[in-house]
């Protein structure tokens, strides 16, 4: 396992699937993935804090209705001391974008998952 590799299980607390897959075709695959992961996962100069990232992945899981994502995430909104009302906001913000529909689907994984995480 390269460094790349390595280091984006770090800042995402868990491997990403498809890192794996590339892995097992060509180690240098999963390197440059895993690369393309550390571009979009660094923390800039002004730019967005993993907080305000995870935010963001957070409702576009919930609005494209990817509930196992959407629950995978709260726990690294958790790690970043996002607030009750900063996933609630997210959560909104799905519903306008995605449906009320998919906010009916997502909401009961979520919200239980955020009382397990004590939100």
């Amino acid at each position: 396992m390269g460094k790349n590799i390595q280091e984006i299980k770090e800042v995402k607390g868990f491997m990403p699937r498809s890192v794996v897959y590339a892995e097992k075709i060509s180690e240098d695959f999963g390197e440059g993935l895993a690369g393309f992961y550390q571009a979009i996962w660094a923390e800039r100069e002004d730019g967005l804090s993993m907080k305000q990232k995870h935010l963001m992945v957070f409702a576009i899981a919930c609005s494209n209705n990817n509930i196992e994502s959407a629950v995978k995430i709260l726990e690294r909104l958790k790690k970043f001391e996002a607030t009750r009302a900063e996933i609630s906001d997210a959560m909104m913000i799905a519903a306008w974008t995605g449906g009320i529909q998919n906010f009916t689907d997502f909401s009961v994984a979520v919200l239980k998952e955020m009382e397990r995480l004590g939100f």
